[in-house]
């Protein structure tokens, strides 16, 4: 009887074997077949990545060719034999040259390319004339004259890197100074014709570094000063739609009584507003590094003088000052505690206004920039401030809403009290109870706590009444609600969040003055057209038009 219950227990456990391991091998074939989906995919993945990338700008594919044809010309050195017998090996450092100093604008590419050539040169010269020394002496004192050079040279060339003008201006110089000081230094010690490697290097870096300069500013170029002046332009557009989306979205969901399904609109003006936030609060390195390179720069315009790059930054910084109101104008958005939508339809008007006249304002301040002229005189025209004297008396026709009243609303506060109370009975049978169905039956009671204006006084006794309990769950269910009727007990409650949105909207405008300060100094300092002057040249030709229209005509007789 025994082996016969062992031979049953081997059947089963054979069988529960095959069940694993066919397991297993359909888990392997589901992996080994979405793997073999995703290898077909990843082409048209990649092909779709290349294609939005370059549609996005399509400076970059020309840019990528650049930098191909340049790496193509500089291999050159080693593919042809007469320029191979004259640079030799050192040629390898023309290629590293045009990996590292080809950069996307012509103003990065002039300021590493120079730099490395600056640092190159005087690396050089400093070199000779310390092996020029120490050849003069003898072999061990001239391996401590070399280190100590090395030393003396390093610390201070790294010590200097810490001075903000070199750093920001000359830093890879100084790292290009350092690496060749020491190969050069190093090497002469044990080569003989280290003379002749630095000629070759030196000459590989010159002709890199000019196939370089020659990409960046002949064939296609891209200005930095150009990126720094557009991307301004970019961050005030951006700005002014994220205030109107704001200020839009705000009241339209106050309109609405039901929610609407249509996520793609929502997630639309979503895109929008971050789009602005990032594109301003994100953008200070940008801006410093674009200034920095468009200040190496040639005047490639019609514009001969010094272009104040430095004051791009500045307006940038303001910006970013005006995007942090614009971001707590959306958090009102998401806030907690939103203020009734009848409540919200009553100031629409004024404020939608006052958010149009500012986008308004920006677009027009957008533009000036854009075109390279003076803003227009009346870019605060008296609509704005129409709009904010309709605001404020909006604001004034409700003073209930903000201040409060005793005398209308003690009906209303008596019965706010008898539900205050009563959820403070049920509160207390909810403490003393252990059932879980009371607790369902409480939190379904109390569950319009957060919408209804509670007394004071009945606040308090809720809070003594309860405040006995020794069970800290409960304490922890009961704390949201507590503060709820905390917050909801002030008669003001309800305009609260408008006060703050209204605030916030009142201070766009505020700062509104310091961005067209800053716009039109950038104006003066630039040299921009006048705004008068595109009207009356305007004017001019049409005129001219007009009496040449005019004119009879003599050449009959």
């Amino acid at each position: 009887m025994v082996p016969k219950v062992h031979a049953g227990m081997e059947v089963e456990n054979m069988a529960k074997n095959s069940e694993d391991c066919g397991g297993k091998s359909a888990v392997k074939g589901a992996k080994m077949r979405y793997f073999v989906e995703k290898l077909k995919r990843f082409p048209k993945i990649v092909w779709k990545t290349m294609w939005k990338v370059g549609k996005e700008d399509p400076r970059r594919v020309i840019h990528a060719l650049k930098v191909g044809l340049s790496l193509t010309l500089v291999s050159l050195l080693y593919l042809m034999e007469p320029l191979f017998d004259g640079i030799g090996s050192n040629a390898i450092w023309a290629v590293m040259t045009v990996v590292v100093v080809l950069e996307f604008t012509a103003g990065a590419t002039l300021c590493k390319g120079l730099n490395r050539g600056l640092g190159t040169l005087i690396a050089g010269s400093l070199a000779f004339f310390v092996e020029y020394i120490a050849t003069e002496t003898g072999r061990v004192f001239r391996a401590v004259f070399i280190g100590t050079a090395v030393f003396l040279i390093g610390g201070l060339s790294t010590y200097l890197r810490f001075f903000p003008y070199i750093k920001k201006n000359f830093d890879y110089g100084v790292v290009i100074f350092m690496l060749t000081f020491n190969l050069i230094t190093v090497s002469s010690y044990r080569v003989d014709n280290v003379l002749k490697i630095a000629h070759e290097r030196f000459y590989t870096i010159a002709i890199g570094c000019g196939i370089c300069l020659l990409m960046s500013l002949l064939v296609f170029p891209n200005w930095s000063g150009e990126d720094l002046h557009n991307n301004t332009v970019f961050k005030l557009e951006c700005i002014a739609k994220s205030i109107e989306v704001c200020v839009n979205e705000y009241f339209n969901d106050a309109v609405l009584v039901e929610e609407t399904d249509d996520d793609d609109d929502k997630s639309a003006e979503e895109d929008l507003i971050y789009k602005g936030f990032k594109a301003v609060l994100d953008s200070k390195s940008i801006d410093e590094t674009m200034a920095l390179h468009a200040s190496w720069e040639p005047r490639h315009s019609r514009h001969c003088y010094r272009y104040p790059w430095q004051h791009y930054v500045k307006l940038g910084g303001v910006l970013r000052q005006f995007g942090y109101t614009v971001v707590a104008l959306h958090g009102c958005l998401q806030t907690e505690i939103q203020t009734p939508k009848s409540v919200r339809v009553l100031f629409k008007d004024p404020c939608v206004r006052v958010s149009k006249e500012v986008s308004k304002a920006l677009i027009e301040l957008a533009t000036s920039i854009k075109n390279r002229r003076h803003c227009s005189p009346e870019i605060l025209s008296d609509h704005l401030h129409e709009a904010l004297q309709d605001l404020n008396t909006a604001i004034k026709s409700q003073p209930r809403l903000f201040l409060g009243s005793d005398k209308g609303g003690s009906a209303t506060n008596n019965m706010l009290a008898l539900a205050a109370a009563h959820a403070a009975s049920a509160g207390k049978r909810t403490l003393r109870g252990s059932d879980q169905q009371h607790k369902h039956h409480f939190l379904s009671n109390n569950s319009h706590l957060s919408s209804v204006k509670t007394d004071s006084s009945a606040l308090m006794e809720w809070k003594t009444k309860g405040g006995d309990q020794n069970n800290r769950s409960q304490h922890k269910m009961l704390r949201p609600q507590l503060s709820k009727i905390a917050i909801t007990s002030l008669e003001f409650s309800e305009a609260l969040p408008f006060a703050a949105f209204a605030s916030l909207l009142v201070e766009t405008v505020a700062k509104l003055d310091i961005v067209i300060e800053e716009v039109e100094e950038l104006g003066r300092l630039a040299c921009f057209a006048e705004y008068k002057d595109d009207i009356e040249e305007s004017s001019v030709t049409l005129n001219v038009n007009v009496v040449q229209n005019q004119l009879p005509s003599h050449g009959a007789d």
